[in-house]
């Protein structure tokens, strides 16, 4: 992924094609970079050169290094919300739904992008990741199926070629891999989620493999509609299950009071 310096071998040549390479999305945050001695090699430049533009991604919070460990590229998406936001969206059920609304589109108009213009790489990647979905749904690997099912989505966020988009959706999926806002697990957990969740995902690849923008936008939003009408339905289970277990605390204690009463324990010992 990294290219050889033109002639003028400078620190500010370095650092351009690294910035290049984290906004792009080829740099992913948490990314070890190559050893000094290799990637000097690698970009012909000097170590002193590649110190000095580390020392300037570092400034600019782009890359950190781990003494003993090497040199990543910061954890530069970060959450699409702060966390006090995170944690009151988290207190309210229908922020899920609103968080689903809000993707649908987003995903749809990625689909439609990533029909157009996804490479051939772009498409054998999605072919890889739908043949890893195929392995993990038969072997009944939900984590590894919630997984990919993230890595997905992200990649046809990287077919789209748009880098607003794919780091806007970047960002979105942050809520996933948490767990905050949508439960994967409690969705495979469903009745023919886990199938009709496979399905799914193939009928976007092939509509994007198919270089079918319109039916890859219809895909996804079919997608995101399945998946907000079953985070519903999860939600509503869930509360019902809370309620009747309070209406069952409620209904313990009210008998515990009621063999307390002296009146009522002396006509439940004379019958």
């Amino acid at each position: 992924m990294f290219r050889k310096i033109p002639s003028n071998r400078t620190a500010d040549a370095v650092t351009s094609q690294i910035e290049d390479l984290i906004l792009a999305g080829v740099l992913r945050p948490g990314d070890r970079l190559p050893a000094e001695r290799d990637l000097a090699e690698r970009l012909d430049v000097s170590r002193p050169v590649l110190r000095e533009s580390f020392r300037a991604l570092e400034a600019e919070g782009l890359l950190v290094s781990r003494e003993g460990s090497g040199t990543f590229v910061a954890d530069v998406i970060g959450p699409i919300f702060s966390e006090p936001v995170v944690a009151l969206i988290e207190r309210h059920g229908e922020a899920a739904s609103d968080y689903l609304e809000f993707r649908r589109d987003l995903e749809a108009q990625a689909a439609a992008y990533a029909a157009a213009r996804a490479s051939e790489t772009d498409i054998a990647i999605l072919d890889t990741l739908i043949s890893g979905m195929r392995e993990a749904h038969a072997a009944r690997d939900q984590t590894r199926e919630a997984s990919l099912d993230i890595e997905f989505h992200q990649a046809i966020g990287e077919a789209a070629h748009n880098i607003i988009l794919m780091h806007c959706l970047r960002s979105c999926y942050r809520l996933l891999e948490n767990g905050i806002l949508v439960n994967q697990r409690l969705l495979f957990d469903m009745a023919g989620a886990r199938d009709t969740l496979l399905a799914q995902h193939e009928a976007l690849a092939e509509a994007i493999r198919a270089r079918d923008p319109e039916r890859a936008a219809d895909a996804a939003r079919q997608h995101i509609d399945f998946v907000r009408s079953a985070v519903e339905t999860v939600r509503l289970s869930q509360e019902r299950d809370a309620l009747a277990g309070l209406r069952r605390t409620g209904r313990e204690m009210g008998a515990t009071t009621a063999l307390d009463q002296p009146g009522r324990r002396r006509r439940t010992s004379s019958t």
